[in-house]
């Protein structure tokens, strides 16, 4: 067997392939670095978000020193470090420089635990590891101050006058919810909702965060078109419930960012049936499987079934959702691996880019 040279060791390494993404992992830039002594090698890899699976990382490391081995390495050490993916916005639209991707969640109608799923997930993102923000921009019906409970620091004012968000359970967060009473009603027309959605996104000290995570409200108006004009955003998470009329409705939404030009990243189902803590019986209240089947007929990632249990109810009312309350328990490990699905699909679809197009922040 020829000596091991760097451009042979390139080459057998573009024969592995990404266990948690599927794609070759020096096309797409997960091996960003190969160094060639004798039959030592040493290769430097980043994981492109903290949301990346243990063990993936583990059968990654394997594969990539089989393929070395086999072409007659010795000695591989291989060098991972985490790194988030994202693509840089244009410059007519850096409202946000030191956000690096935009989550929108979103559904056709109101009900179905769009803001559940919402501040659960940039939980479970913050679980993995990334930092996250949540911005509430459901300004008639803000609902993450009460599901987050309250705040480790509340909002306020720097010295260069940008808001400062709020922290709670380690994410920053911005609500309308904030400063205004729980009994005052929010009227405005589509301009002052315009302005309240650009202010929360140019006067506000986000400071550096792997995700922004964006509870929209439901259904097709100002605050989703307003976003789309304002900001790139990554990808749209939609949440339904699996009976018929809540499929229309999200059929329609999904129509609506197609419109402006926003990917839908993938679907979840909540409420998607219960099961009775106590003799354990299976019931499914609104039908089932609706978003799984729309998820397939539209070609986009099903993220999963989410319970209707009291759990995930009490952790919203309380102000601790379960990923929080109970980051062990069955019902948070199904919001831990929903958020490792939504940031490998970003993550998928950003490594996928021509490689000037792309680029990688090293996350310090």
């Amino acid at each position: 067997m020829s000596a091991l040279t760097v451009e042979s060791a390139r080459q057998a390494l573009s024969q592995v392939l990404d266990p948690a993404i599927g794609k070759d992992v020096v096309k797409h830039r997960i091996v960003t670095g190969v160094e060639v002594q004798g039959e030592d090698v040493l290769v430097t890899v980043e994981i492109p978000t903290h949301a990346y699976p243990s063990e993936k990382r583990r059968e990654l490391v394997t594969r990539i020193e089989k393929a070395l081995r086999d072409r007659g390495a010795g000695r591989v050490t291989v060098m991972p470090r985490v790194v988030t993916a994202f693509l840089p916005p244009p410059s007519e639209k850096a409202l946000l420089p030191g956000v690096k991707n935009v989550i929108a969640v979103a559904a056709g109608k109101g009900g179905v635990g769009k803001s559940t799923v919402a501040t659960n997930l940039a939980l479970a993102l913050r679980a993995h590891g990334a930092s996250v923000g949540l911005l509430d921009a459901d300004v008639f019906g803000p609902s993450v101050p009460t599901m987050l409970g309250p705040a480790e620091v509340a909002p306020g004012a720097n010295p260069d006058q940008k808001i400062v968000p709020a922290i709670h359970h380690g994410i920053k967060v911005i609500s309308i919810g904030f400063f205004t009473s729980k009994d005052e009603a929010v009227v405005w027309r589509g301009p002052m909702v315009h302005r309240l959605l650009q202010q929360f996104l140019g006067d506000v000290a986000w400071g550096d965060l792997d995700y922004l995570v964006c509870d929209l409200p439901p259904g097709t108006g100002d605050v989703q078109l307003s976003l789309s004009q304002l900001i790139p955003v990554t990808g749209a998470v939609m949440v339904t419930t699996p009976q018929e009329v809540s499929i229309i409705d999200v059929v329609r939404a999904i129509a609506m960012f197609n419109k402006v030009e926003i990917p839908v990243l993938g679907l979840v189902e909540n409420m998607s049936y219960y099961r009775c803590p106590s003799c354990g019986h299976h019931d499914e209240i609104f039908a089932h499987g609706g978003g799984k089947r729309l998820a397939a007929e539209i070609g986009t990632t099903f993220f999963g079934e989410i319970p209707i249990d009291t759990r995930i109810r009490f952790g919203g009312d309380s102000g601790v959702p379960i990923v929080v309350s109970a980051p062990d328990s069955e019902h948070a490990g199904r919001f831990l691996d929903m958020a490792s699905q939504v940031a490998l699909t970003i993550a998928d679809r950003v490594l996928s880019q021509p490689k000037r197009s792309a680029r990688l922040a090293i996350i310090k």
